[in-house]
């Protein structure tokens, strides 16, 4: 069915095992290579010193070693079981309990290849699953990434399992490694059906109940989803216009509108709901969210960052363009495209030709003074002494303030020379006492 790639040597008695035998069989050259070998060490480093790569232990006490090899390539070295087929069979799923030897034979007490061949995930045993709970958030990451119909006793055992682990029963999996699934999740094309198969499982409660909070909740307006939904196809129709969307982007798109079941309100004049203040509610909930799944702090604060921009208005001219990219430099091009995203996901009566197409303008316009503005700001035209002997100021915030608003001043092409700065400040100062 598949033709199988070429594999890099195999290690003295060794079997590749696992997921890197599931991709082979797939017709996928791995990535990442799972090895099971008589001596790890002597494993790892054979084969770095013959790629050049670099081989380190990963496990001390049960003697894993790890190799990082050019362009992403990673392979994992562990002891061989003494009893190859009873590690196999204590897996989580029979298409990754499989092992290939060095001589083409296949290691397939589950049944794996033939689930492979009709794209059927299906557990090894109903016993598996609860043994790790992680396995559940397995269930929805592969039926996903690789395609495959979830078989039905599977599913039921998933879903038993998110049961027990919401009713304290079965202990919640280490936030790194729900983070993990999750971030592979997310990576993939088809993230957003991925994540409508967690909360299928009830999975999406355990590890983004906030997100669940905008079931039910319509926006009305452009809006033709509940808040839920909307989040989801705004995810959608970003990997479907950037299917490269780093990780953090991801992120704020799937959950840029998670602050408005918080915001709600209904006004007392017009009777239509609002949600005054969303951006940041839903900013300070996106940096929760992602800290307590052990996101690193610098993409915790740029999805975090993202949410709370996502309603800026778009520039109408040139100069609130450059206005726009000077004040958002660190978020662009990101904050177009998630902007870009929420908006193609809204097709409610207020969302018409006409409006896509005044949206697109304002996009074109920041595009535009993006290009025009290089990505380093240039030096400064007066230096911090300067300003504050020209304004007669000790040191301190407002020194900050004035130089502030000179690099904007200078971004938006107001002020080109030191005597043109001087005069600007002095009538910013001027204006800003009178």
């Amino acid at each position: 069915m598949f033709r199988r790639p070429a594999l890099p040597p195999f290690p003295v008695g060794g079997l590749l095992v696992g997921g890197a035998a599931r991709d082979v069989l797939r017709g996928v050259t791995p990535r990442d290579f799972d090895w099971a070998v008589p001596d790890p060490r002597n494993a790892a480093q054979v084969l770095a010193a013959q790629r050049q790569g670099s081989a380190f232990r990963l496990d001390l006490q049960r003697g894993y070693w790890r190799v990082h090899l050019a362009e992403g390539e990673q392979h994992d070295f562990v002891p061989l079981p003494a009893d190859v087929t009873a590690d196999l069979l204590r897996r989580d799923f029979t298409v990754n309990a499989m092992a290939l030897t060095g001589d083409g034979r296949l290691l397939d007490p589950a049944g794996g290849q033939r689930d492979l061949k009709a794209r059927r995930l299906r557990m090894v045993s109903a016993s598996n699953l609860p043994a790790d709970p992680l396995r559940a958030w397995r269930a929805a990451r592969f039926a996903t990434t690789l395609n495959f119909t979830l078989e039905l006793e599977t599913e039921r055992v998933a879903r038993q399992v998110a049961q027990e682990v919401a009713a304290g029963t079965l202990p919640m999996p280490a936030w790194e490694r729900v983070r993990d699934e999750m971030q592979a999740l997310l990576a993939h094309q088809d993230a957003a059906p991925g994540v409508q198969r967690l909360e299928d499982l009830g999975l999406l409660a355990l590890t983004l109940p906030e997100l669940r909070e905008g079931q039910g909740v319509g926006h009305g307006g452009f809006h033709h989803l509940d808040v839920y939904a909307h989040n989801l196809e705004a995810l959608h129709q970003l990997l479907a216009r950037t299917p490269d969307a780093p990780l953090p982007l991801r992120w704020a798109t799937l959950l840029h509108d998670v602050g408005k079941p918080r915001t709600q309100a209904r006004d007392p004049d017009t009777g239509r709901l609002t949600f005054h203040g969303h951006d940041k509610v839903g900013a300070a909930m996106t940096g929760a969210m992602l800290e307590r799944l052990k996101l690193s702090s610098a993409d915790t604060r740029h999805a975090a960052k993202l949410v709370a921009a996502h309603m800026v208005p778009l520039p109408a001219t040139p100069q609130e363009a450059r206005r726009f990219v000077h004040r958002r430099r660190d978020l662009l091009p990101d904050l177009l495209r998630l902007m870009l995203a929420d908006r193609e996901a809204a097709r409610g009566p207020q969302s018409t030709p006409a409006s896509r197409h005044a949206y697109a303008l304002g996009l074109e316009r920041v595009l535009e003074a993006l290009e025009e503005q290089p990505e380093r700001s240039p030096p400064p035209l007066l230096s911090g002494r300067e300003i504050m002997a020209l304004l007669h100021l000790p040191p301190g915030p407002r020194v900050g303030v004035a130089a502030r608003q000179l690099a904007e001043a200078a971004a938006l092409r107001e002020v080109t020379t030191p005597d043109e700065a001087r005069a600007y400040l002095l009538a910013w100062q001027s204006a800003d006492t009178g």
